[in-house]
């Protein structure tokens, strides 16, 4: 079956200096890792990302301990090739033995590691897999967009307004996008339908010009390209609604382009995740810092502390992608999670213990 017909990450400037179902099933009791300790990687087309975190009586069921973010572009010129660079796996190398070096240093045995679609679509995926293991001892598991979109799911769902009855859950990625159409089923949320789709910042950023120098007719391209896939998957939520327009009650983006959009819409001096995630955004803010963004040269969003070099050729692509989802689910106000698929990982297999939130 097509992955849009079943219910249910940013890339350096040229050098760089399973699903929502399974957290409603029943923990199975174990005896909680040496340490307390538990770690997720996300390895994406752009970003290679850990966390390493303990459970806790909080309302996010743990507390990280230690992080690690960097942008390896992994799937640079992935699209041109079907294959991924030398340079780009030895960059991403590199960041996994950081990776490897603090999952041992923290003696962390309780881990899954998860590498995404930039891994998926390369000829040469498995083998880089194959790589890694034999220069890191880190065992990546690449997996399918099935199981992206419900971790991502999983991982964003505390931070869906609890009075809502629907909302649009998404994660603008580096090589792809998940959409999930989310509805109240009681006290927690169930995915009604989802899409992956084969478009994410790296892609579309390389797909029309590099993202350097965008026009507004460029800006229009990448939207017009997009409108497609999103278009058909809102058709498919109205039809699962009984036809009803696919107005959710607020939208709910987990990503680094949301993230950034919110930072230079407060108007951050310095990224702060401890107030973008969780904040609220009205979604004609949201265009207007569109509108802004693609009027500013390379260099002048480059400047912006919440942009960056690494990020100012991709960030317009991601606001493309926005545009349009917020064309095909039109919603008052969007919420921004800095959390996403590591955070699901977490949770599950701290729930497959019996250990979330604290729990003994």
């Amino acid at each position: 079956m097509d992955a849009t017909s079943r219910p249910g990450r940013d890339r350096p400037r040229r050098k760089p200096a399973a699903g929502a179902q399974h957290a409603r099933q029943k923990p199975v009791l174990r005896e909680p890792p040496p340490g307390g300790l538990y770690g997720a990687l996300d390895l994406g087309t752009n970003n290679c990302r850990l966390l390493i975190a303990t459970p806790t009586p909080t309302q996010n069921g743990f507390a990280v301990v230690d992080a690690f973010s960097r942008i390896v572009r992994l799937g640079e010129r992935l699209a041109q090739t079907g294959r991924l660079s030398e340079d780009a796996m030895g960059r991403t190398v590199d960041a996994l033995r950081v990776c490897a070096n603090k999952l041992r240093w923290r003696k962390v045995e309780r881990v899954r590691l998860v590498a995404t679609e930039a891994c998926r679509m390369a000829e040469n995926g498995s083998e880089f897999i194959d790589r890694v293991k034999n220069e890191t001892g880190l065992k990546l598991e690449i997996i399918d967009r099935e199981t992206e979109a419900g971790l991502a799911a999983v991982g964003a769902e505390p931070l869906v307004d609890r009075e809502a009855e629907t909302a649009l859950v998404f994660d603008i990625g580096g090589g792809s996008t998940e959409v999930l159409w989310m509805r109240r089923a009681g006290e927690r949320f169930e995915t009604v339908a989802w899409t992956s789709l084969a478009a994410g910042v790296v892609t579309i950023s390389e797909r029309f010009g590099g993202g350097v120098d965008v026009t507004p007719a460029s800006f229009e391209a990448m939207r017009g390209f997009l409108r497609p896939m999103l278009q058909a998957f809102a058709q498919r939520v109205s039809a699962a609604n009984g036809g009803a327009p696919p107005v959710p009650s607020h939208l709910l983006g987990t990503s680094g382009t949301v993230t950034t959009i919110a930072g230079v819409q407060l108007g951050l001096q310095r990224y702060d995740r401890a107030r973008v995630d969780g904040c609220w955004l009205d979604t004609d803010d949201i265009g207007a810092v569109t509108h802004r963004l693609l009027h500013l040269s390379y260099e002048q969003r480059a400047a912006n502390p919440c942009i960056g070099r690494e990020r100012a050729d991709l960030v317009l692509a991601g606001c493309a992608i926005l545009e349009e989802i917020r064309l095909a689910f039109p919603a008052q106000r969007i919420r921004v999670a800095d959390r996403g698929l590591r955070e699901g990982i977490l949770t599950l297999l701290m729930k497959e213990d019996g250990t979330y939130g604290g729990a003994a």
